[in-house]
């Protein structure tokens, strides 16, 4: 794709945005912006090669923000013509009065450049383009061949599309227009036996791609659903996990989302500022330690970016006009670098905001949210069995599962879907039960080696979650597969208290 579709630019952007930017201005705010958004979003989920269910919706609507004498005011709306559009910002500016009698210092925004341009993420085909029908049958033929297999008992799978557009408008005279799509497709496959269940998920991440993804470009699903059915009967039969310490090789299907949680969010200013406490907490990464804080070994290296092909994050534009960048977070194991918007990165006197402002929707105010976080590879590394012949009692761990980490983003544990036992430089059959145990820095401190860019994957989630109210944001993490020494493992099965 390389247009907008046309049936939302026809929706005249422009005379809607300038009826909002007139009013603000003529109410006497001094900066406004203007983000026009739709949204449409299709889940449906199947259960032995059967739909089970089915979800679509759109959204549509205008939200005006705007700096009133320094403070801010908000407002939204779902009519679009030029006299309501008007009434939001009018009622945008209301709200700022009222909060400008609570006091504070005025509202300083960090200097962006204006741009003007469209932007289209990289995708070949539209999902909303193709039948339903189509879909669905694709992910019932997915479905019936695992449920073939031997030893499955069910197989439980979901589908998850979604078409995001915006245009954006503000008082300096940026005004751009977006679209990107992203999609999941997820299968699992449970057996039931004697002994129990087991259950094991394949590992294709969502992506910022269309259609084609469920058809075999940027993921092989047919290969993998082909050969989950042994993996899943071999993990069935496998022994429980002696807990202790052990080395791990953890790929990026696995990695990402210790990424996600350790280094992502704890490198948000917001939360480090302590200004974003009550969801998930804030950070123990504060801004005191910035340039000072080992995060991790020397081998680390973290970027952030709203740039990356098929990023669930990446953008032309934030959603305050900010363009797309890259930024360095952990450079040589230190921590260099936060993740910005455009209030914040004045207010500490960092510069530019490296772009890391979204909204979920036109009904909420954009927060900073996490660009694409990602672990550099190295250029020279070994690959994964180059990684594994270098441990001699360890595990090798595949593809996310539960999670939990404290408030300041510093205590953890992480299970998985895929472990296989490593002895003297050799796979020697799968585990099960494995869940991995650390703090932040003892965790990244202990990476002893770091794959080649073969071994790097880009893998996140479609719905991380952060605010009051609640947002919900797509984002991505590249990692290489990585070696990390002597981490304390866990029997999931004793912790719960069934042995």
């Amino acid at each position: 794709m390389t247009e907008v579709d046309p049936a939302f630019t026809a929706l005249g952007l422009r005379a809607l945005a300038d009826a909002a930017l007139d009013r603000a201005s003529t109410l006497g705010a001094g900066h406004v912006e203007v983000r026009i958004e739709r949204l449409r979003s299709d889940h449906r989920s199947y259960r032995d090669a059967t739909l089970e269910s089915a979800s679509e919706t759109e959204s549509l609507g205008i939200g005006v923000r705007l700096l009133w004498q320094g403070v801010w005011g908000f407002a939204s709306g779902i009519t679009l013509t030029t006299d309501a559009t008007a009434a939001v910002a009018e009622q945008a500016v209301q709200v700022a009065r009222v909060c400008a009698a609570v006091g504070g210092p005025p509202v300083e925004l960090a200097d962006e450049p204006v741009h003007r341009g469209s932007w289209v993420s990289a995708y070949r085909i539209d999902p909303f383009s193709v039948a339903a029908a189509e879909r669905d049958a694709r992910m019932v033929e997915l479905s019936r061949r695992m449920l073939c297999g031997t030893g499955v008992s069910h197989v439980i799978g979901s589908a998850e599309f979604v078409l995001e557009n915006k245009f954006f408008a503000d008082s300096r005279g940026t005004e751009t227009t977006q679209q990107r799509v992203r999609v999941h497709p997820v299968l699992t496959g449970i057996t039931v036996g004697e002994g129990g269940f087991s259950s094991m998920r394949t590992l294709a991440p969502p992506a910022g791609r269309g259609w084609e993804y469920f058809t075999g470009d940027g993921w092989d699903l047919d290969a993998e659903v082909a050969e989950l059915p042994e993996l899943l009967a071999a993990h069935a039969a496998a022994p429980s996990v002696e807990p202790g310490r052990y080395d791990l090789v953890i790929e990026p299907s696995n990695l990402w989302l210790t990424i996600h949680e350790s280094i992502a969010h704890g490198t948000e200013l917001d939360r480090a500022l302590g200004y974003e406490a009550a969801y998930a907490g804030t950070s123990f990464a504060t801004v005191d330690r910035l340039g000072s804080l080992q995060y991790g070994s020397p081998l680390l290296q973290v970027t952030g970016d709203r740039l990356t092909e098929h990023g669930l994050a990446s953008v032309g534009w934030d959603d305050e006009g900010v363009a797309a960048q890259e930024f360095d977070i952990i450079r040589d194991g230190v921590l260099v670098g936060y993740q910005l918007n455009r209030q914040m990165a004045a207010e500490r006197g960092l510069g530019r905001s490296n772009g890391c402002a979204f909204a979920d929707s036109p009904g909420h105010v954009p927060l900073q949210r996490m660009p694409n976080v990602s672990v550099r590879p190295d250029p020279d590394g070994p690959d994964v069995a180059g990684l594994v012949s270098q441990v001699e009692r360890g595990i090798l761990v595949q593809g996310d599962n539960s999670w939990s980490i404290d408030m300041q983003r510093y205590n953890f544990q992480f299970t998985g879907q895929r472990f296989f036992r490593i002895e003297n430089g050799q796979l020697a059959g799968q585990l099960r039960d494995v869940a991995y145990q650390a703090t932040t820095t003892d965790f990244w401190g202990s990476l002893a080696a770091v794959g080649n860019p073969d071994t790097w994957l880009l893998a996140g989630a479609m719905n991380c979650g952060k605010g009051q109210p609640g947002q919900v944001a797509p984002v991505s993490h590249g990692a290489p597969a990585c070696l990390f020494r002597d981490v304390n493992v866990l029997n999931t099965t004793s912790e719960g208290g069934a042995l």
